[in-house]
Order: structure tokens, then sequence, then C-alpha cells
């Protein structure tokens, strides 16, 4: 009876170590740790604008009588957009072309009085101080003629002035002014987006990657609008952070959209592809946890695991770059961590017969 308990106690001792070196290699996924440059997708929202805005407004105070256009209207050089109240200015034009008249009369009449008095003095009838009064006096009408020509011009601006006009070819974007208003001089009414050239505008958080992107292309993509992509060039990375938002403002031009006027206040979102310094890149799939950090399964030459603590640089679209904690050319597990524990023997997925 003894002899038979210690033959089963020795199975007992034995069966666990019997059943360990059973145990198959795990099929998982062998990722091989590289080196490559580390590639942000800079992503920024904003909106396109025009590259040259123009705020108008009457160079006189007023009462608005006309407001010619609407929002979204596309104007010309010179087109008239409001009008305001001239009575008072067509009032003055007209007396200052009567006073304008008046004055071309009189310089007529001191011309012929001043060569008959020259014709008087050649045939010896007239005296020099005839002569010299009839001078002075052309003279004087001449100089009432040009003050009221220059009256007049004066008058004829200020008509005009009460008529705001398109500078350029534009589109008008704001108006801020209805018949009846009575606005001041200078006062802008009327915002004006000019043709030459979109951009896109962007508040983006103070991000040390927005130093170096000055020049550098963006991709750039519609959200409310269903067009192609475009490309764009850094033109504007602001140096002061908007104390109000925290944010820095950010401008690209875009590029063959001069005319497209549809796209104006379009909410956009730009790509911008970063480099930074180079990194040690394995799939996601191998990142685990040890305790409070980051770690990863790495294989041995004998294709046994161990879980190797690292620190992450960065996240990439599908990858970790990893500072520390691994080299280039090591193998790690990818897909298939889940049954793992240190020592346990694997083999690559695909080089597994089925």
């Amino acid at each position: 009876m003894l002899k038979l308990f210690a033959v089963g106690l020795c199975l007992t001792v034995l069966a666990p170590a019997v059943r360990a070196q059973d145990i198959p290699d795990l099929r998982v996924m062998i990722e091989i740790a590289r080196r490559e440059p580390l590639s942000l997708d800079l992503q920024l929202s904003g909106q396109i604008e025009a590259v040259d805005t123009l705020d108008l407004g009457f160079r006189q105070g007023g009462r608005v009588t006309e407001v010619l256009v609407s929002e979204g209207d596309r104007v010309a050089a010179g087109q008239a957009l409001a009008r305001l109240n001239a009575v008072q200015q067509d009032q003055a034009l007209n007396v200052a072309e009567a006073g304008l008249a008046a004055a071309r009369a009189g310089a007529e009449q001191a011309r012929q009085a001043r060569e008959r008095a020259d014709a008087l003095l050649t045939r010896g009838v007239g005296t020099r101080a005839a002569a010299d009064q009839a001078e002075q006096a052309l003279s004087q009408a001449l100089g009432a003629q040009e003050r009221a020509e220059t009256t007049v011009e004066q008058a004829r601006r200020a008509l005009d002035d009460a008529v705001l006009r398109a500078p350029a070819d534009a589109v008008v974007t704001a108006k801020s002014m209805s018949p009846g208003q009575v606005v001041a001089a200078a006062q802008p009414v009327i915002e004006l987006a000019a043709l030459s050239g979109l951009e896109a505008v962007f508040q983006a958080a103070d991000d040390p990657a927005l130093r170096d992107v000055l020049g550098r292309q963006i991709r750039l993509e519609t959200l409310d609008i269903d067009r192609p992509d475009m490309t764009g060039t850094v033109t504007e990375v602001s140096p002061l952070v908007d104390p109000e938002t925290g944010t820095v403002t950010v401008r690209a031009r875009i590029e063959t959209q001069a005319q497209a006027t549809g796209l104006l206040g379009a909410s956009v979102r730009g790509h911008l592809q970063v480099m930074r310094e180079d990194g040690v890149v394995v799939p996601w799939t191998a990142l685990m946890r040890q305790g409070h950090g980051s770690a990863v399964w790495t294989v041995d030459g004998d294709n046994r695991v161990a879980l190797t603590p690292v620190r992450i640089a960065h996240f990439g679209d599908g990858t970790i770059y990893v500072a520390e904690g691994l080299a280039e050319g090591q193998r790690v597990v990818g897909d298939g961590s889940q049954l793992l524990y240190p020592g346990r023997r694997v083999q690559p997925a695909a080089e597994v017969a089925p």
C-alpha cells in the first residue's frame, strides 16, 4: 500500500512538467521594429476667406436712400452700391454752375475790354493806364473763373460722394445699412471680398510644430461643400497668441481658386505633413501595459517572449514611435499577444502550416 502511494505521488509531481513541454508554440504576428522619420498629420480647422477684403463707407454723412446690392452679389469696378440723400449737394452744384457761367461771361467781357484798350493804345488814341487797367480787370476775371471752376468741381465731387461705388471687381460679403438709416462719414457699411484670391484662415493651438510650416503645402478639404480637395501654401503664422482665444492664426493661400467665390465662408480642414526626428516604429497592436508604464513583447533568438518596458515618443496613424527601450531590427509581437506570458515560445503566424 505504501509502495502504491509513492508511485502515485511521483506521477503527480512529474505531470505538470510533462504538460509544459507539450504546450505548442503560440502563433502570433511578429513585426520587425524599424527606424523611420516621424511624420505628423497636423489637422487645422478654419474657414475660407478672401485674401483682400475692403470695408467701404461714404465720404460724407447723411441719410441712406437706396441700397442697391445684397450679400453675395458680385459687383464690377465703379458699380453703384448705395446712395445718400443728395438734395443739398444738387442745389450746391446748381449754384456753383451758375456762378461758373457768370464768371466765364465776366472773363469774356474783360478780355474784349483789354483787346479794345490795346487797339486804342496801338493807334495812339488810348493811354497806357487804360490798357493796364483793362489787363488787371482781365486777370481778376480769369481768377474768378478758376475759383468758380474749382467750386463746381468740389460740388460735383460732393454729389458723387453721395453714391458709394465698388473700387474693384468683388463680392459683397456683408452690409450694415438699410434705407432711411443715417450714417456718419467713413462709417463702414459694406464689406467686399476682392477677386484677387482666396485663403484658408485657421485658429490653431500653439503647437511647436507650427514654427516650421511657413511656405509648406497644405491639403484642404471642405466640410460643408462636396468638392475635390484643394492645395494651398502657408503664407502666415502669427507670432503672437490671441489672448482671448489662446490660439495662433495660420493663413494658407489657395492655389488656382481666385474666382471661386462660392467657397467664401465655407468651413475647411487643413492637413499639414510635419516631419520630425527619426524614431523606432512598431504597430500600435504591439503596445501593452506594465504597471503604470508602456511595454511591448519582444522575441529573442529562441523565439521566447519577454515584456520590455518602453517610452512612447508619439502616436502615429496605426503606429507608435518608441523613444527608449527598443532598438531597430528587434522583433516584437503585434497581433496575438493576449495569451502571452514571459518565457513562452511563439512562432510567426505566416510560417506555421494550417
